[in-house]
């Protein structure tokens, strides 16, 4: 899916972007066309319509709620004439949270932004993907998907970032630079970001929705082991001794080498990484030489076709995403900071991805 954007003016747009700093135009995400579009206002009041659509046709839509609020959204929801007035018009990644934060706080507002500038960047991703996104409160309300980021409270229980049937929960403190920076120093982490946790958590998420009871179950289990282990025990197990010495051989982190679970939560992590960067690189029409790189659109079969993942497909995307890597990675290090995707894939690893991808790419293709 495209990373970058153009508006009507011809100025170069952004994922985050809300309004254009050329034209001054109002711009709004749209999931139905995975653009920013530049937006020009429509006949009927708090309406839009995409900017050079004057067709009596033209499809109206409303900017999020929460444009206004310190999220900052920037996407947009269609406007419905039978809408209740009184329910707040949230787009599709608003409206799955269940709790934000007292955003009269400070703190509290300026993480709740970060948070959600990450949040939508994901949901984006996988909508992109063509992968389902279920609400808690529309489609499915004992295992949809929602979110609750909560702030710690003084004497109050520690908040831990995880999921649970479909509900994450984020640690407020996560969005802290400082604080954020700390855990990774002390867990020994290459790499701690708020994207990360969020890619890693939904990746819980759609193990329930795209493995368990499934037909990629027998499978999943030959690559990534027993997910019936005792979780808890596994858990407390590495925390309390550590990561097998091992691990690099077989996982893509240490954490990973805990539990199935957690194995399959950090390499669809890993994915998500790698397909959004290769596509913002498409995006930008980076150049590697005799490699070009190809959106993901062009390389997972069409949604709805029916179309089986092609031999090889995989080893084209890893071989551009390892070149893309090392000119990043040395990028990284021109400015002294750290590399960019600091990890080495193991052939297990790699042969996880792989199963990532498929699984992916026949969900996509699926004829619904």
């Amino acid at each position: 899916m495209k990373r970058s954007y153009e508006c009507a003016c011809g100025q170069p747009l952004f994922f985050r972007n809300s309004q254009c700093i050329r034209c001054q135009r109002a711009l709004g995400y749209s999931t139905e066309t995975n653009a920013v579009e530049a937006l020009e206002p429509a006949e009927i009041a708090d309406t839009y319509r995409f900017a050079g659509d004057e067709s009596g046709a033209a499809k109206l839509w409303w900017r999020c709620a929460n444009l206004d609020t310190p999220a900052a959204c920037n996407w947009l929801l269609p406007a419905l004439a039978d809408e209740d007035p009184a329910r707040p018009r949230l787009c599709l990644a608003c409206g799955l949270n269940r709790t934000v934060p007292d955003w009269s706080v400070e703190e509290n507002a300026k993480n709740w932004r970060s948070i959600e500038r990450a949040k939508r960047r994901v949901i984006s991703a996988v909508l992109g993907l063509g992968l389902p996104v279920r609400s808690r409160f529309s489609d499915d309300p004992q295992r949809g998907l929602a979110f609750d980021f909560l702030a710690p409270q003084p004497g109050g229980p520690a908040v831990m970032t995880g999921h649970h049937d479909g509900l994450i929960t984020l640690n407020l403190e996560e969005a802290d630079d400082v604080n954020r920076e700390a855990v990774r120093a002390r867990m020994h982490e290459p790499y701690r970001t708020v994207l990360g946790h969020l890619r890693h958590e939904i990746g819980h998420y759609y193990w329930d929705a795209l493995i368990a009871g499934g037909p990629w179950l027998d499978e999943f289990r030959q690559l990534f082991g027993d997910e019936t282990v005792d979780y808890a025990s596994a858990l407390q197990k590495h925390y309390e001794l550590g990561a097998d010495p091992a691990w690099p051989e077989r996982c893509i982190s240490s954490y990973a080498s805990c539990h199935p679970w957690e194995d399959w939560a950090e390499t669809w992590a890993h994915y998500l990484h790698m397909v959004d960067a290769i596509d913002t690189a498409a995006s930008l029409s980076f150049n590697l030489g005799d490699t070009v790189i190809e959106p993901m659109d062009d390389i997972l079969p069409e949604p709805d076709s029916g179309e089986r993942v092609e031999p090889g497909e995989f080893d084209r995307l890893f071989e551009t995403w390892l070149k893309l890597v090392m000119a990043l990675n040395q990028m990284s290090r021109s400015m002294g900071e750290r590399d960019f995707y600091p990890f080495l894939v193991s052939p297990a690893a790699r042969g996880k991805l792989e199963f990532v991808h498929r699984v992916i790419a026949a969900q996509r293709a699926a004829v619904t």
